[in-house]
Protein backbone atom coordinates (compact mmCIF):
# COMPACT_ATOMS: atom_id res chain seq x y z
CA UNK A 1 0.00 0.00 0.00
CA UNK A 2 2.85 2.34 0.95
CA UNK A 3 4.52 1.76 -2.74
CA UNK A 4 1.36 2.66 -4.25
CA UNK A 5 0.64 5.91 -2.21
CA UNK A 6 3.91 6.90 -3.22
CA UNK A 7 3.92 6.25 -6.94
CA UNK A 8 0.27 8.33 -6.91
CA UNK A 9 1.47 10.82 -5.35
CA UNK A 10 4.56 11.05 -7.69
CA UNK A 11 2.33 11.16 -10.39
CA UNK A 12 0.02 13.76 -9.19
CA UNK A 13 2.78 15.83 -8.48
CA UNK A 14 4.39 15.49 -12.03
CA UNK A 15 1.24 16.06 -13.09
CA UNK A 16 0.73 19.56 -11.12
CA UNK A 17 3.97 20.86 -12.37
CA UNK A 18 2.54 19.82 -15.72
CA UNK A 19 -0.24 22.15 -15.25
CA UNK A 20 1.66 25.13 -13.72
CA UNK A 21 4.07 24.90 -16.95
CA UNK A 22 1.43 24.74 -19.26
CA UNK A 23 -0.27 27.84 -17.61
CA UNK A 24 2.68 29.61 -17.31
CA UNK A 25 3.43 29.24 -21.02
CA UNK A 26 -0.12 30.14 -21.86
CA UNK A 27 0.52 33.38 -20.00
CA UNK A 28 3.15 34.36 -21.97
CA UNK A 29 1.64 33.41 -25.10
CA UNK A 30 -1.81 35.70 -24.43
CA UNK A 31 0.34 38.03 -23.03
CA UNK A 32 2.84 38.45 -26.36
CA UNK A 33 -0.01 38.14 -28.80
CA UNK A 34 -1.60 41.14 -26.67
CA UNK A 35 1.33 43.52 -27.00
CA UNK A 36 1.03 42.55 -30.61
CA UNK A 37 -3.07 43.62 -31.02
CA UNK A 38 -1.98 46.91 -29.21
CA UNK A 39 0.48 47.14 -31.23
CA UNK A 40 -0.62 46.85 -34.47
CA UNK A 41 -3.81 48.64 -33.39
CA UNK A 42 -2.37 51.82 -31.78
CA UNK A 43 -1.13 53.13 -35.07
CA UNK A 44 -4.66 52.92 -36.58
CA UNK A 45 -6.26 54.16 -33.90
CA UNK A 46 -4.46 57.20 -34.22
CA UNK A 47 -4.96 57.66 -37.75
CA UNK A 48 -8.86 57.85 -36.95
CA UNK A 49 -8.82 60.16 -34.18
CA UNK A 50 -6.30 62.58 -35.93
CA UNK A 51 -8.67 62.35 -38.94
CA UNK A 52 -11.17 63.97 -36.71
CA UNK A 53 -9.48 67.03 -34.96
CA UNK A 54 -8.70 70.52 -36.47
CA UNK A 55 -5.59 71.62 -37.68
CA UNK A 56 -5.11 73.63 -34.41
CA UNK A 57 -5.52 70.63 -32.19
CA UNK A 58 -3.54 68.15 -34.41
CA UNK A 59 -0.10 69.88 -33.66
CA UNK A 60 -0.99 70.38 -29.43
CA UNK A 61 1.86 69.13 -27.40
CA UNK A 62 0.45 66.99 -25.24
CA UNK A 63 -1.17 65.75 -27.74
CA UNK A 64 -4.99 65.02 -27.28
CA UNK A 65 -5.76 61.18 -26.90
CA UNK A 66 -9.66 62.04 -28.84
CA UNK A 67 -10.89 64.77 -30.37
CA UNK A 68 -11.98 67.47 -28.27
CA UNK A 69 -13.94 68.64 -30.84
CA UNK A 70 -14.93 65.87 -33.23
CA UNK A 71 -15.29 67.84 -36.94
CA UNK A 72 -15.64 66.53 -40.11
CA UNK A 73 -13.23 69.09 -41.57
CA UNK A 74 -10.35 67.32 -42.79
CA UNK A 75 -12.84 64.58 -44.85
CA UNK A 76 -15.05 67.63 -46.50
CA UNK A 77 -11.49 69.15 -47.42
CA UNK A 78 -10.28 66.31 -49.16
CA UNK A 79 -13.39 64.65 -50.71
CA UNK A 80 -14.51 67.84 -52.08
CA UNK A 81 -12.35 70.83 -52.23
CA UNK A 82 -9.21 68.44 -53.65
CA UNK A 83 -9.93 66.19 -56.50
CA UNK A 84 -9.17 63.21 -54.35
CA UNK A 85 -11.81 61.28 -55.81
CA UNK A 86 -10.53 61.71 -59.20
CA UNK A 87 -6.92 60.06 -57.63
CA UNK A 88 -8.85 57.97 -55.98
CA UNK A 89 -10.45 56.44 -59.42
CA UNK A 90 -7.16 56.90 -60.95
CA UNK A 91 -5.65 54.66 -58.14
CA UNK A 92 -8.92 52.00 -58.67
CA UNK A 93 -8.01 51.82 -62.66
CA UNK A 94 -4.43 51.15 -62.13
CA UNK A 95 -4.37 48.49 -59.28
CA UNK A 96 -7.61 46.77 -61.20
CA UNK A 97 -6.26 46.50 -64.67
CA UNK A 98 -2.68 45.56 -63.36
CA UNK A 99 -4.41 42.81 -60.94
CA UNK A 100 -6.85 41.63 -64.16
CA UNK A 101 -3.31 41.57 -66.54
CA UNK A 102 -1.43 39.96 -64.51
CA UNK A 103 -3.10 37.14 -63.23
CA UNK A 104 -4.77 36.68 -66.98
CA UNK A 105 -0.88 36.26 -68.51
CA UNK A 106 0.41 34.66 -65.29
CA UNK A 107 -2.36 31.97 -65.62
CA UNK A 108 -1.82 31.43 -68.98
CA UNK A 109 1.82 31.02 -68.98
CA UNK A 110 2.14 29.11 -65.83
CA UNK A 111 -0.36 26.74 -67.42
CA UNK A 112 2.20 26.59 -70.29
CA UNK A 113 4.63 26.04 -68.18
CA UNK A 114 2.84 23.09 -66.14
CA UNK A 115 1.44 20.65 -69.34
CA UNK A 116 3.83 21.38 -72.44
CA UNK A 117 6.88 20.57 -73.06
CA UNK A 118 9.45 23.99 -73.75
CA UNK A 119 12.53 23.68 -74.52
CA UNK A 120 15.07 25.74 -71.90
CA UNK A 121 11.69 25.86 -69.53
CA UNK A 122 14.04 25.85 -66.42
CA UNK A 123 16.47 28.62 -67.65
CA UNK A 124 13.30 30.19 -68.44
CA UNK A 125 11.51 30.09 -64.96
CA UNK A 126 14.99 30.84 -63.32
CA UNK A 127 15.14 34.08 -65.57
CA UNK A 128 11.55 34.91 -64.15
CA UNK A 129 12.63 34.59 -60.45
CA UNK A 130 16.04 35.83 -60.74
CA UNK A 131 13.88 38.94 -61.98
CA UNK A 132 12.40 39.94 -58.32
CA UNK A 133 15.80 39.61 -56.74
CA UNK A 134 16.21 42.86 -58.40
CA UNK A 135 15.17 46.22 -56.33
CA UNK A 136 12.88 48.77 -58.18
CA UNK A 137 15.00 51.87 -57.59
CA UNK A 138 17.49 50.25 -60.37
CA UNK A 139 14.24 49.50 -62.90
CA UNK A 140 13.20 53.14 -62.66
CA UNK A 141 15.39 54.46 -64.73
CA UNK A 142 14.95 52.23 -67.69
CA UNK A 143 11.49 51.69 -67.52
CA UNK A 144 11.05 55.78 -67.85
CA UNK A 145 13.28 55.60 -71.17
CA UNK A 146 11.09 52.90 -72.40
CA UNK A 147 7.87 54.47 -71.29
CA UNK A 148 9.32 57.62 -73.22
CA UNK A 149 9.73 56.39 -76.46
CA UNK A 150 7.17 54.55 -76.68
CA UNK A 151 5.16 57.51 -76.22
CA UNK A 152 3.20 55.74 -72.50
CA UNK A 153 5.75 58.06 -70.02
CA UNK A 154 2.89 59.88 -67.94
CA UNK A 155 -0.18 58.09 -69.01
CA UNK A 156 -2.36 55.73 -66.63
CA UNK A 157 -1.94 52.67 -69.69
CA UNK A 158 2.39 53.45 -68.96
CA UNK A 159 1.85 52.91 -65.29
CA UNK A 160 -0.26 49.81 -65.76
CA UNK A 161 2.42 48.03 -68.25
CA UNK A 162 5.26 48.74 -65.42
CA UNK A 163 2.89 47.08 -62.49
CA UNK A 164 2.10 44.68 -64.90
CA UNK A 165 5.61 43.22 -65.45
CA UNK A 166 6.84 43.48 -61.83
CA UNK A 167 3.89 41.43 -60.77
CA UNK A 168 4.05 38.88 -63.69
CA UNK A 169 7.08 36.87 -62.37
CA UNK A 170 5.29 35.76 -58.66
CA UNK A 171 1.97 35.57 -60.64
CA UNK A 172 3.82 32.87 -63.53
CA UNK A 173 5.04 30.82 -60.66
CA UNK A 174 2.10 30.68 -58.78
CA UNK A 175 0.22 29.54 -61.11
CA UNK A 176 2.52 27.56 -62.18
CA UNK A 177 2.16 25.69 -58.72
CA UNK A 178 -1.46 25.77 -58.93
CA UNK A 179 -1.58 23.67 -62.39
CA UNK A 180 1.14 21.50 -61.36
CA UNK A 181 -1.71 20.43 -58.40
CA UNK A 182 -4.07 19.32 -61.35
CA UNK A 183 -3.82 15.71 -62.26
CA UNK A 184 -3.20 15.64 -65.99
CA UNK A 185 -5.71 12.41 -66.19
CA UNK A 186 -8.73 15.39 -66.19
CA UNK A 187 -6.98 16.77 -69.15
CA UNK A 188 -6.86 13.41 -70.53
CA UNK A 189 -10.70 12.98 -70.11
CA UNK A 190 -11.29 16.23 -71.63
CA UNK A 191 -9.25 15.50 -74.41
CA UNK A 192 -11.17 12.46 -74.96
CA UNK A 193 -14.31 14.58 -74.77
CA UNK A 194 -13.60 16.40 -77.57
CA UNK A 195 -12.00 19.38 -75.67
CA UNK A 196 -9.19 21.53 -77.21
CA UNK A 197 -6.45 22.57 -75.11
CA UNK A 198 -8.19 25.57 -74.86
CA UNK A 199 -10.71 24.27 -73.75
CA UNK A 200 -9.28 22.21 -71.21
CA UNK A 201 -7.62 25.23 -69.85
CA UNK A 202 -10.92 27.39 -69.56
CA UNK A 203 -13.46 23.90 -68.63
CA UNK A 204 -10.94 22.12 -66.49
CA UNK A 205 -8.38 24.05 -64.97
CA UNK A 206 -9.20 27.81 -64.28
CA UNK A 207 -12.36 25.84 -62.18
CA UNK A 208 -9.80 24.17 -60.40
CA UNK A 209 -6.89 26.78 -59.51
CA UNK A 210 -9.64 29.73 -59.02
CA UNK A 211 -7.96 29.88 -55.13
CA UNK A 212 -4.45 30.46 -56.38
CA UNK A 213 -5.90 33.23 -59.05
CA UNK A 214 -7.58 35.20 -56.52
CA UNK A 215 -4.37 35.08 -54.38
CA UNK A 216 -2.56 36.45 -57.49
CA UNK A 217 -5.23 38.85 -58.16
CA UNK A 218 -4.94 40.23 -54.65
CA UNK A 219 -1.01 40.15 -54.35
CA UNK A 220 -0.88 42.26 -57.66
CA UNK A 221 -4.01 44.78 -56.40
CA UNK A 222 -2.31 45.57 -53.03
CA UNK A 223 1.12 46.21 -54.59
CA UNK A 224 -0.25 48.37 -57.36
CA UNK A 225 -2.57 50.08 -54.85
CA UNK A 226 -0.13 50.99 -52.16
CA UNK A 227 3.07 52.28 -54.66
CA UNK A 228 4.67 55.54 -54.26
CA UNK A 229 7.82 55.20 -56.26
CA UNK A 230 6.70 54.19 -59.70
CA UNK A 231 4.15 56.55 -59.42
CA UNK A 232 5.99 59.48 -58.49
CA UNK A 233 8.65 58.91 -61.76
CA UNK A 234 6.06 57.90 -64.23
CA UNK A 235 3.44 60.22 -63.69
CA UNK A 236 4.14 63.79 -64.22
CA UNK A 237 0.53 65.03 -64.66
CA UNK A 238 -1.53 66.26 -61.89
CA UNK A 239 -5.03 64.64 -63.26
CA UNK A 240 -3.37 61.82 -63.49
CA UNK A 241 -1.71 60.92 -60.05
CA UNK A 242 -2.94 58.21 -57.82
CA UNK A 243 -3.70 58.48 -54.09
CA UNK A 244 -0.37 57.16 -52.71
CA UNK A 245 1.42 60.24 -54.64
CA UNK A 246 -1.38 62.95 -53.24
CA UNK A 247 -0.63 61.61 -49.79
CA UNK A 248 2.85 62.10 -50.03
CA UNK A 249 2.31 65.64 -50.83
CA UNK A 250 0.43 66.51 -47.89
CA UNK A 251 3.90 66.37 -46.10
CA UNK A 252 5.29 69.62 -47.13
CA UNK A 253 8.41 71.45 -46.61
CA UNK A 254 7.29 73.83 -43.76
CA UNK A 255 4.01 71.74 -41.88
CA UNK A 256 2.16 68.48 -42.16
CA UNK A 257 -1.33 68.37 -43.20
CA UNK A 258 -2.14 65.78 -40.39
CA UNK A 259 -6.13 65.43 -40.16
CA UNK A 260 -5.90 65.73 -43.82
CA UNK A 261 -3.28 62.97 -44.48
CA UNK A 262 -5.11 60.67 -41.75
CA UNK A 263 -8.16 61.65 -43.02
CA UNK A 264 -7.41 60.53 -46.93
CA UNK A 265 -5.47 57.16 -45.50
CA UNK A 266 -8.50 55.97 -44.09
CA UNK A 267 -10.15 56.66 -47.03
CA UNK A 268 -7.49 54.90 -49.21
CA UNK A 269 -7.38 51.51 -47.34
CA UNK A 270 -10.99 50.97 -47.90
CA UNK A 271 -10.79 49.21 -51.12
CA UNK A 272 -7.63 47.24 -49.94
CA UNK A 273 -9.78 46.06 -46.71
CA UNK A 274 -12.91 45.14 -48.99
CA UNK A 275 -11.02 43.19 -51.67
CA UNK A 276 -9.27 40.94 -48.56
CA UNK A 277 -13.07 40.61 -46.83
CA UNK A 278 -14.29 39.58 -49.84
CA UNK A 279 -11.83 37.12 -50.39
CA UNK A 280 -10.23 36.38 -47.91
CA UNK A 281 -11.91 32.59 -48.04
CA UNK A 282 -9.96 32.25 -51.09
CA UNK A 283 -6.97 33.91 -50.37
CA UNK A 284 -6.31 31.90 -47.26
CA UNK A 285 -7.07 28.57 -49.91
CA UNK A 286 -5.10 29.54 -52.26
CA UNK A 287 -1.65 30.06 -50.31
CA UNK A 288 -1.82 26.99 -48.75
CA UNK A 289 -2.84 24.40 -51.63
CA UNK A 290 -0.41 25.68 -54.00
CA UNK A 291 2.12 25.32 -51.75
CA UNK A 292 2.98 21.94 -52.19
CA UNK A 293 2.56 19.30 -55.30
CA UNK A 294 0.04 16.29 -55.47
Amino acid sequence: MSGRWHVTKRFSSRRGSWRMRRRAYLLVLYGFLGIMIVYNIIPFYWMVATSFKSATESYKIPPTLWPEELTFYAYRRVLMWTPFPRYFANSIVVSGCTSLFSTLIGTLAGYACSRFYIRGKRWFLGAVLATQMLPGVLLVGPYFRVLSKIGLYDTLAGLILAFTSITLPFSIWMMKGFCDTVPRELDEAAFVDGCSYFGVFARVIVPLIGPGMVATVIFAFLLAWGDLLWSACLIASTSKRTVTLVLSQMVTEYRVMWPELMAGSLIATLPPVLLYLILQKYLVRGLTAGAVKG
